[in-house]
């Protein structure tokens, strides 16, 4: 839907988020997420979505949470989307679910058309489909109900009267999907029992529908009101009432995932903990992301930059990272010089990972160890004969020193590069903290020896016992026995290790050691 007023004034951009899990966004909407000048976002949208807006642009949140809490009211909201467009802006206005069901996304528009300010609206995945999909209803199904209905359990409290007409509703629907319906549950049960709606008619309530934290009830209109209280289960929830329900005994998929309910710390640093994290939250696993490393450029690259002027000196280029390979293309391209440069020396790579990405850049490994380490790369080496050859080694400028010595002491003439440097991250030290102390974290992933060092100095523990206090519970997954080795070196033990050290198996290792939990 668009409408065009004024050329030259701001826009303002009305885009549904969806039901909570990020991927669930339309393009549309990631599009203009990241094109816009100013993002004003709620409560139900998740905020991971705000890693498309630029970092010059301006973010107001204006949370809304039903009952709780109202950073502002909506006649403040409409006042600020009517400012910002009429400041030249481009306004993307976040919302969760869908802006048209239950969002006030036409009180919205209302006032945007009235002040002549032109919008455009994009729908998003509403929070009733959602949480009947995610929670294995289908909210229609041939062999149980033609019809549906969404209504909500929370009507504005200024009307005299109801617009729900419980008398048609019990009975003439055949699922009836509730939102906002929580503080009014019993309310809505007796409203339809006492126009005709059988008390063992199925019911499922399901709290943050499509996320890792989802949680589901299930049971009957009689029981429903009990069966919330007990476990707990509080707004922002969907009811699904109707004898689709029963089919979530044998197509509920979400919740059955090897990782469901799991809380994982994921140390990586940013840029390298996408797939980690994807493939964690494939299975089921709810990821908070505290990336313990930052990686910098070097100040220096002199003796990189000599190793360039005659690279085709040297017979072999090691890397042991993907920051090596990054970096170091990085470098190669601002001397003017690319991957033809290097057809003189033989590569290698410390794994598989590396040789994948070494292949973007247009090289591919002449060697990959069999054992993803330093040591196993250095033996690969030596059983090709090192004596008299010149390496040049790329690396950060702090690193272990095994490889680069067990190479000179077989005669291997070895230049070692410093190309970037890993460095402690200054923020989310108190957000750690409180992760851990909350006790629900079920595992911390290390993927090298930095991320357990910048751990350790993050988490701030005074002495032993409180960093075991902390980590009561939690177990630990090491990609490799390196990083294993400077876990225990900690005094802390390591619960998952991957026999091929790899993202991909670590995963892997962790599904199935956390399944047997």
């Amino acid at each position: 839907m668009e409408q065009q007023t004024k050329t030259g004034a701001g826009k303002v951009y009305l885009v549904g988020a969806g039901p909570g899990d990020p991927g669930l966004i339309t393009l549309r909407g990631k599009y203009l997420l990241e094109r816009a000048e100013v993002v004003v976002y709620d409560y139900l949208a998740n905020r991971r979505l705000l890693r498309y807006v630029s970092p010059s642009a301006e973010m107001v949140y204006v949370g809304k949470r039903g009952g709780v809490e109202h950073s502002h009211t909506q006649d403040e909201i409409n006042a600020m989307l009517v400012e910002f467009a009429g400041r030249g802006k481009t306004v993307v206005r976040l919302k969760g679910g869908d802006p048209f069901i239950f969002g006030r996304g036409g009180e919205e528009l209302e006032v945007l058309a009235a002040h002549g300010i032109a919008f455009e609206v994009v729908p998003g995945v509403t929070s009733a489909t959602a949480a009947a999909t995610y929670a294995g209803i289908p909210i229609t199904h041939r062999g149980y109900t033609a019809s549906v209905a969404f209504i909500t359990g929370h009507e504005d409290p200024n009307k005299s009267t109801s617009n729900i007409d419980w008398s048609k509703i019990a009975t003439g629907i055949g699922t009836i999907v509730v939102y906002m319906g929580i503080k009014n549950l019993p309310h809505i049960v007796r409203n339809l029992i006492d126009h005709g709606r059988s008390a063992d008619t199925p019911v499922a309530v399901v709290r943050w529908a499509s996320t890792p934290e989802q949680q589901s009830v299930v049971g009957t209109l009689a029981t429903i009101v009990d069966d919330v209280r007990e476990s707990g289960i509080k707004p922002p929830a969907l009811i699904v009432i109707g004898e689709v329900v029963k089919l979530r005994e044998s197509i509920d998929w979400f919740e059955k995932r090897p990782l469901f309910g799991r809380r994982i710390i994921v140390t990586r640093t940013r840029e390298q903990a996408s797939e980690l994290v994807a493939g964690l939250e494939e299975a089921g696993a709810s990821c908070f992301e505290c990336s313990t490393i930052n990686i910098e450029p070097v100040d220096d690259y002199r003796i990189l930059d000599e190793a360039l002027e005659r690279i085709n000196e040297y017979h072999w280029i090691l890397f042991t990272s993907i920051n090596a390979v990054r970096h170091f293309f990085k470098r190669l391209y601002a001397k003017g010089m690319d991957a033809r440069d290097l057809k003189g020396p033989d590569i290698a790579t410390v794994g598989r990972s590396t040789a994948e990405l070494l292949l973007e850049y247009g090289i591919n490994a002449d060697l990959i160890p069999p054992v993803f380490t330093g040591e196993g790369l250095a033996q690969s080496l030596l059983d090709l004969g090192v004596e008299g050859r010149n390496i040049l080694l790329p690396r950060a400028q702090t690193g272990r020193e095994i490889l680069p010595e067990t190479l000179r002491g077989a005669g291997a003439q070895v230049t070692v590069a410093p190309i970037y440097r890993n460095v402690p991250p200054q923020g989310r030290k108190e957000e750690l903290r409180a992760e851990l102390e909350r006790g629900k974290v079920d595992l911390v992933t290390f993927t090298s020896s930095s991320t357990v060092k910048n751990f350790l100095a993050m988490v701030a523990a005074e002495n032993q016992q409180e960093l075991e206090r902390l980590l009561s519970g939690v177990k630990i997954a090491a990609i490799g026995p390196i990083t294993a080795k400077t876990v225990t070196d900690a005094g802390l033990k390591v619960d998952i290790q991957p026999e091929i050290y790899t993202i991909p198996e670590m995963i892997r290792a962790i599904i199935e050691g956390l399944r047997s939990d």
